[in-house]
């Protein structure tokens, strides 16, 4: 499996120390920034992608172009001091996502549009995801339509890389079976495993809709197969992976060489999960909403110790300012946060798949914390309250290995999340224990 991370960042010293790769699925330039730091500190390369509702070639809810996310993505990375060779962009879920309401071929157009956007902007890894129906289609579409809606999208992704002239070419991540990005919806108990026999049917079908196409020689690039390990959360729960329920489809890799699967959800999971994971061939595990709940834990913990510490009328009341915000812009959040107000209240603020992370770039927000910043920056934090706040990093505090600014400790809660997932992609020499 560590071909996969040679064929995605042709760093032949990264392949000898991983066994798989994660996906950072954020926009969030502090997220990015932390994630970058782990990277240094590993000596890895690292993907960032960026999902088709976040950046598209009209903006995305981001306001970002692909060519914008790009040069926002390397602007941190020069501000880190990682170079711009180790970074892998990708793009997840593009296809005719945010146009299901037009008819299909008018959102298949808009989907061309958008893989040319990415892959001419420099995007080296792009998940072609045409599993949704769009107007007029059948409430469920066959394999054979939506491998040949992909086909499609690849043969522009490939046109597009040639027009660019670019040394490396794309790779693409297939699959029918594709989670709904940000999770589940409803409230969920368990999630049926892909069966082996849908993912060799799923394989052989895009199989034939390259060769229909004329992409035979292209097919080597498919390198990633998305399907379901038995892994999610909706938003007050997480489906942990079993491997005894997963073992028959991690079998199939074996059929299938110079693939992997693709784990789409993994938030969440406990570490040594994630570790298994990777072992069991899901050796590209993506992440999004679990950096960003971090996130939100970090700010509003330091929120908290700022009204220990600061007079009640300069501090930042980030946590009254995000809910006003989020009620009188609720978009983002009412068509999937259910129930009485008591508990629609708490799942803005603590569901797992954490909405409020659309709201971060809301400029009265931003103030907020601009201001909870500015008011902890000239205060030095007691260690007692970073006990009481943050109690891991308080302990790394103890240890030297951060110091008490409130970057420091927002990243370090960050890469809390991070770390299990570098953790889980290193080689080591004996399977895990989890069985």
């Amino acid at each position: 499996m560590t071909n996969v991370v040679f064929r995605l960042s042709g760093d032949e010293r990264a392949a000898q120390k991983l066994k798989g790769m994660y996906s950072i699925c954020s926009a969030h330039p502090w997220v990015l920034g932390a994630a970058m730091k782990q990277a240094l500190d590993d000596d890895t390369p690292l993907l960032i992608e960026s999902t088709s509702n976040q950046v598209d070639q009209f903006g995305g809810y981001t306001g970002m172009k692909p060519a914008d996310f790009v040069r926002f993505v390397h602007l941190i990375a020069d501000r880190v001091g990682l170079p711009r060779s180790r970074l892998i962009l990708g793009g997840d879920h593009l296809g005719p996502n945010a146009w299901r309401d037009l008819p299909a071929e008018e959102a298949m157009q808009h989907a061309e549009a958008l893989i040319d956007a990415y892959v001419s902007a420099g995007f080296a890894k792009i998940h072609l995801d045409t599993s949704m129906s769009c107007a007029g289609d059948p409430e469920r579409l066959s394999d054979h339509v939506v491998a040949g809606r992909a086909s499609r999208l690849c043969a522009i992704a490939e046109a597009a890389a040639a027009r660019a002239g670019r040394n490396g070419k794309p790779v693409y991540v297939i699959g029918t079976e594709v989670p709904v990005p940000g999770g589940a919806a409803e409230e969920l108990e368990a999630v049926e495993v892909t069966h082996p026999e849908a993912a060799f049917a799923t394989v052989a079908v895009h199989r034939q809709a390259w060769r229909d196409r004329g992409l035979d020689d292209v097919w080597e690039r498919v390198i990633a197969l998305v399907v379901q390990p038995g892994v999610e959360f909706d938003h007050t729960k997480v489906v942990d992976y079993q491997p005894r329920l997963a073992r028959k489809l991690a079998g199939v890799l074996e059929q299938l060489p110079g693939m992997v699967f693709e784990a789409h959800s993994t938030d969440y999971q406990r570490p040594e999960s994630l570790a298994t994971l990777v072992w069991d061939g899901f050796a590209i595990l993506k992440v999004g909403p679990g950096v960003t709940f971090a996130l939100r834990e970090a700010l509003y913990a330091l929120a908290d110790i700022e009204t220990e510490l600061v007079s009640p009328e300069t501090t930042s009341n980030l946590r009254e300012v995000v809910e006003r915000v989020m009620l009188s812009r609720p978009g983002n959040w009412e068509k999937y946060y259910h129930g009485d107000e008591q508990k629609k209240r708490l799942l803005r603020t603590y569901s797992y798949s954490d909405r409020v992370r659309y709201y971060w770039a809301d400029p009265e927000i931003d103030a907020a914390v601009q201001t909870l910043m500015s008011n902890l920056a000239g205060i030095a934090i007691p260690e007692n309250l970073l006990s009481r706040h943050l109690p891991e990093q308080y302990w790394q505090f103890r240890r030297e290995m951060i110091d008490a600014s409130p970057m420091s400790l927002i990243e370090s809660k960050v890469r809390e999340v991070i770390g299990s997932y570098a953790a889980a992609c290193r080689i080591c020499d004996a399977a895990s224990e989890e069985t």
